[in-house]
């Protein structure tokens, strides 16, 4: 019998609940139209798409375990050479030192001695194997490469995918991706691959197909819960599914139906997998005040909290939304403050924002978790936005 952690995969490929998806139009699957752009001869693909969408599971799905290289945008961000790090990855030395043994014998030389000879691969014979050996490579979380990196990756490719090397680009939207999609050399060289965003029934599958291969019974309404809280993440959706399972098999009865009271503490308990408490209060503090007081609103529920304490509560109000506009903001942000209450201006509100935006860029990866641009809020990761949502009540 499948156990939970066997069927619900977080972190790993979803053997028994992948779901093929399809373009709305035209109507083929992101499996047929990968494998199109992998067989045109010269070209980059570029995959783009937001944060937890299965990018990466679906390269695996397609290229297979065996033929897949995968490296990270993160992996380029000291001095390490790019061919030497896509070598590493394959298994093949990229520099290192052998020795040259000598069979003539005399009396002034020992059998068996030498000497040591230091060698470096050349790009061509890195992806002459790459090309023996059938291997893709996929580079992942591009963005996360520096800006001069990724331009020097950029020009790599374009002179790889020439002889016929096989790429993959992953990045997500709303990040800098210009180094591929908007490089002059790579015009009419790249595949492009865009990732939406899955639709809510499309997360429903995913419960529905593990649950039934667990021998556990889901209802139509808890599903579509779990998929609405899932933040479009498929991810997300395996995480709380396996957290659901978790608890109901703590209590050492056999699992027959999946009941909604369970799921706000399953919600809860997920999100003891996620680090963004650091996250949440540097954006609650805000930037430094520099000795200047800031204005305090009283909220419907008895709070006292700055404009950047609002900002945060604002994010986390239902319906739980991955993109909002300026708008959207001011209006959640009135609805929390008392109706006698002083609300923030609008010009008060952009610049806490533009303020905070600043605030986060300058920190470390795990704080990237917003972009506010063009007069949107993007949240760009929806593990940060779920943890937001129910890890203050865990």
């Amino acid at each position: 019998m499948l156990k939970s952690e066997e069927v619900f995969k977080p972190g790993a490929f979803p053997d028994y609940t992948y779901v093929s998806r399809k373009f709305a139009s035209p109507n083929i699957s992101y499996e047929l139209r990968l494998k199109q752009a992998l067989k045109i001869s010269g070209c980059l693909t570029s995959l783009i798409g937001p944060s937890k969408m299965g990018k990466t599971i679906l390269c695996e799905k397609v290229i297979g375990f065996d033929h897949i290289i995968e490296v990270s945008g993160a992996d380029f961000s000291g001095n390490a050479d790019f061919w030497e790090v896509v070598a590493a990855r394959a298994g093949l030395p990229y520099q290192g030192e052998f020795t040259i043994t000598k069979n003539i014998k005399d009396e002034y030389q020992d059998e068996g001695s030498g000497r040591t000879e230091k060698f470096v691969l050349t790009k061509d014979k890195v992806i002459n194997y790459y090309k023996e050996k059938n291997y893709v490579l996929v580079l992942d979380d591009f963005h996360y490469a520096p800006d001069e990196k990724r331009l020097q990756i950029a020009q790599q490719l374009k002179d790889a995918i020439r002889r016929e090397f096989k790429a993959v680009v992953v990045s997500l939207p709303h990040r800098s991706d210009d180094a591929i999609r908007q490089n002059a050399d790579l015009s009419g060289r790249l595949s492009l691959i865009n990732i939406e965003p899955w639709e809510e029934q499309e997360l429903k599958e995913i419960a529905i197909k593990g649950f039934k291969e667990l021998g556990i019974e889901i209802s139509d309404a808890i599903a579509k819960n779990i998929a609405v809280e899932s933040l479009t993440s498929p991810q997300l959706m395996q995480y709380i599914c396996l957290s659901i399972c978790t608890l109901l098999e703590s209590d050492e009865k056999k699992i027959e139906r999946i009941d909604e009271s369970v799921l706000k503490t399953a919600y809860c308990f997920t999100t003891m997998n996620f680090e963004y408490q650091d996250v949440v209060k540097v954006m609650t503090k805000g930037p430094n005040p520099r000795g200047k007081s800031r204005t305090i609103f009283e909220t419907k529920d008895g709070k006292h909290l700055d404009i950047y304490g609002l900002l945060v509560e604002s994010l986390a109000k239902n319906p739980p939304i991955m993109s909002l506009t300026f708008d959207d903001i001011k209006e959640r942000v009135d609805r929390l403050i008392k109706p006698e209450g002083n609300k923030p201006g609008k010009q008060a509100l952009k610049d806490s924002l533009n303020k905070l935006q600043e605030l986060l860029t300058g920190r470390e990866d795990i704080y990237r978790v917003l972009e506010w641009k063009d007069g949107i809020v993007y949240i760009t990761d929806p593990l940060f936005l779920f943890y937001l949502r129910w890890g203050r009540e865990s």
